[in-house]
């Protein structure tokens, strides 16, 4: 078969769902062909820049982060020395190296493949050119790869209409492999009620939001939030303005280790603005944790069916979640409706229609 290059810039250590997607994908498609990982050395810590196993390669290539996009200058050297038969398959969240693997394609006259997982908003000195890099380079690398995978319909329509995008195949994340269904601790019935929020600390999911809501919460709550971003500064100093004590900042957490932060929560909750297809919250549904999120696209397909869809509003969060708080048998309803929804949603049929993806590319 012939080999596949995931083009990320961003690879576990570093934490987030794009990484965890990536190297999920990564690690399937090597059980039956070559795969190279080429990616940047930002938050891999002590890992060793090449790592070979089996028929996986990763290389971490010298990089540094400007504006939140980590910059590696031999990227294109790199994929310019692949075998022009090669599948190329870049994942998009930042912006540059969607860019690259664009024009080294055209170089070489190969196609690739774009994993659209979300629409960045703007954060930063730099966040003003966004929308410009958007209108004009962006869509333009879109429309040119072979097909570009998005995670849900929602998605579909948005890059359709957006971009100018026709060739889209809706490939959804799914819960990986490692986080099989969890139970959570025993507690008290007159306990606080347990809030989680896991992710990147970045404007779209709008945790100023969610910091409000629990500030309106009439029940006994605390929140916890797992997770590094630019944001936690910000967030910091609205905590202290608004004399939260019952909020935990508890920092990055390496991905294996989640699953005891899901097994104590009670509530997931997500305040974002808009969302591609959030594997936190699918990996929190696979604990049986009920989710209480904000109405808008990317949860709105997610969570119908296993949770708390509210209006994008501090008061309606804090309405929400203090409903479940002060209703137990309401909890344990949505519980079983989230573990329902991440059983069927597992990685296999998507990994399936990536390779039938790869075959169309292949011809």
């Amino acid at each position: 078969m012939k080999p596949v290059i995931q083009v990320t810039p961003y690879y576990p250590p570093h934490l987030g769902g794009v990484e965890v997607a990536a190297q999920t994908i990564a690690e399937s498609l090597a059980a039956t062909r070559p795969v190279e990982v080429l990616t940047s050395t930002a938050g891999a810590g002590d890992r060793p820049r090449l790592e070979r196993r089996g028929q996986l390669t990763v290389r971490r290539l010298r990089s540094l982060e400007l504006a939140n996009t980590p910059v590696a200058p031999t990227l294109g050297w790199h994929l310019l020395r692949q075998r022009r038969d090669c599948i190329v398959h870049v994942h998009i969240a930042q912006a540059l190296t969607p860019e690259i693997v664009w024009l080294t394609s055209r170089l070489r006259g190969r196609p690739f493949i774009a994993h659209f997982h979300l629409d960045v908003d703007p954060s930063g000195p730099a966040g003003r050119w966004l929308a410009a890099y958007k209108r004009l380079v962006l869509a333009r690398v879109l429309r040119a790869a072979a097909s570009v995978i998005v995670l849900s319909e929602d998605q579909a329509s948005f890059v359709r209409d957006q971009y100018g995008v026709e060739r889209i195949t809706v490939v959804p994340n799914g819960v990986p492999a490692g986080f099989a269904p969890g139970v959570a601790e025993a507690r008290p019935a007159a306990a606080p009620l347990r809030l989680l929020f896991v992710g990147r600390l970045s404007p779209q999911k709008n945790l100023p939001r969610l910091l409000e809501a629990l500030s309106l919460m009439r029940e006994p709550a605390e929140l916890t939030i797992v997770g590094d971003g630019p944001e936690l500064a910000g967030l910091t100093g609205l905590a202290a303005r608004l004399g939260l004590g019952n909020l935990n900042f508890a920092g990055p957490q390496e991905h294996d280790r989640l699953g005891a932060w899901y097994r104590r929560a009670d509530v997931f909750v997500l305040s974002s603005d808009k969302e591609g297809m959030p594997l936190a919250a699918l990996e929190a549904m696979s604990f049986g944790l009920p989710v209480v999120a904000t109405d808008v696209p990317g949860l709105r397909e997610l969570c119908a069916d296993a949770g708390l869809l509210v209006a994008p509003e501090p008061a309606a969060l804090a309405a929400a979640l203090d409903s479940l708080a002060a209703d137990p048998a309401a909890r344990q309803v949505l519980a079983r409706q989230s573990m329902a929804r991440a059983s069927g949603a597992g990685w296999e049929r998507s990994l399936e229609q990536i390779e039938d993806l790869y075959l169309g590319v292949g011809r």
